[in-house]
């Protein structure tokens, strides 16, 4: 937006190469690559309208976007703030190019968007002759930025239930969380308070994913849990497994019970496996609340590579060899896209990986003491506190309420010290994850595999 807005009043131009989701939702495209054009040396007079990108500055990229698999969108902007369109030079431009773009592209989409201050607008081509209008677009920063060609009618009035809530952000960010998609990865102590709290938001769009059934010993840390989800009194004790429930079944239903209009997907799956990761990649949020460290794993490269934001929410009671309990701590990690990675902060453990690789370890997951035969500690109040901080940081996030000069660490509290503090993320340039060189996954979106377990 600076390259386009630099104060002139004039019109510049770029190329963006996307990486391609398709999903359940239609196309989405994910930015990888921005090439600004030099104005007088790459956009230039044009022939039939105002301003062309050169022939020789088109050439490189989509020959790029081709070998890498990239849909090739040429940008320039007109004046203007809250709508846009293209002008009658501008499609006949598209009309002209676009059919010999897909030929050299060899099927991948290539198109146009055109923007103004606070809107966008594009005209895309698929092979075979398809084209299509872009629907909208998402600035994920600090906050989300919704951009779209003329502003959208104003929706109904929300739900009298949300009123106090929707005082906060109105009615927009109301209409913003119904139609929102989040996705949480493990339903217990940590997860069922985020299905809770985010069903309670009015948040419309759920997928869950979570293998194992509920225990006696979760009842105290899961949220709505009833002693009747894990067994009949009236029934022998060696029959109670089969009526344990599975504990995204019980988040589904907390979540139907705030919401009842929320749509949920509850998968009673391991999120490593390919199928049920496949439900992930389209999320507009992801919540991290499994620490084993494939799961850690594949969250990281769906972040990254779908251009989703997420967060790691944990608590952390260690215990040394006498069994005396040292720091307890809770964390919320923000993930976005291209500005550090699990993997940049030594979050993902390459030693634990390949233990988990083991059936028996992955069912397991990871422990917080050494001794594989000791069950981590683990306290209702303490993943509340994790979670509320990560509901809150999402709620803004996607309302447009957080600043963008917001404090962009980690959160840690230390419930022994009673001290809250930031842990500031690194990012390494050379990060295959979340960096934007070559072989990196960031933004490729389908053309990439993701780290899903194998034969899945």
């Amino acid at each position: 937006m600076r390259h386009l807005f630099p104060g002139d009043g004039d019109e510049h131009g770029a190329i963006i190469l996307a990486g391609i989701c398709e999903s359940d939702r239609g196309l989405r495209l994910v930015a990888r690559e921005l090439h600004l054009a030099i104005d007088g040396q790459d956009y230039v007079p044009g022939k039939y309208g105002y301003r062309m990108l050169k022939a020789q500055f088109i050439q490189s990229r989509i020959l790029r976007a081709r070998d890498a698999s990239l849909a090739y969108l040429a940008i320039h902007n007109h004046g203007g703030s809250t709508s846009v369109a293209f002008s009658p030079d501008d499609f006949a431009s598209h009309e002209r190019g676009y059919p010999a773009l897909l030929d050299i592209s060899r099927g991948m989409p290539v198109g146009a968007l055109v923007f103004a201050r606070q809107a966008v607008a594009g005209d895309l081509w698929f092979a075979g002759g398809k084209r299509s209008v872009l629907g909208e677009a998402h600035v994920v920063g600090t906050r989300r930025q919704f951009l779209f060609p003329q502003p959208p009618a104003r929706g109904a009035i929300s739900d009298a239930a949300y009123d106090r809530q929707s005082r906060l952000f109105g009615d927009a960010g109301q209409a913003i969380l119904a139609g929102c998609r989040v996705g949480i990865v493990g339903l217990g102590g940590a997860g069922s308070i985020l299905a809770e709290l985010l069903g309670r938001l009015g948040v419309g769009d759920f997928v869950l994913a979570d293998p194992d059934k509920v225990e006696f010993s979760n009842l105290p840390r899961l949220i709505g849990a009833k002693y009747t989800d894990v067994a009949r009194s009236w029934l022998p004790k060696y029959l109670h497994g089969r009526f344990r429930k599975f504990k995204v079944d019980m988040a589904a239903r907390n979540i139907k019970h705030a919401n009842r209009r929320a749509k949920v997907m509850a998968l009673p799956r391991d999120f490593v496996d390919a199928d049920v990761a496949e439900r992930f990649k389209d999320c507009d949020y992801l919540f991290l609340a499994a620490d084993t460290m494939s799961a850690r794993l594949l969250f990281n490269a769906i972040v990254n590579q779908y251009g989703i934001p997420g967060v790691q929410v944990g608590a952390k009671v260690p215990l040394d060899g006498a069994g005396q309990v040292g720091d307890v701590f809770c964390v919320s990690r923000t993930v976005r896209p291209g500005h550090g990675c699990l993997w940049c902060n030594g979050l993902i453990n390459a030693s634990r990986l390949q233990d988990e690789a083991v059936p028996d370890a992955i069912k397991k997951g990871y422990a917080y003491v050494n001794d594989a035969g000791v069950v981590a500690p683990s306290v209702v109040t303490m993943n509340a506190v994790a979670c509320a901080h990560a509901a809150d940081d999402f709620l803004f996030h996607m309302t447009g309420l957080k600043h963008d000069t917001a404090e962009a660490g980690w959160f840690r509290w230390n419930a022994r010290k009673g001290t809250a503090s930031y842990d500031v993320p690194r990012k390494d340039a050379q990060c295959l994850e979340c960096s934007g060189i070559e072989g990196s996954r960031l933004g490729c979106g389908d053309n990439f595999l993701l780290p899903t377990r194998p034969g899945c």
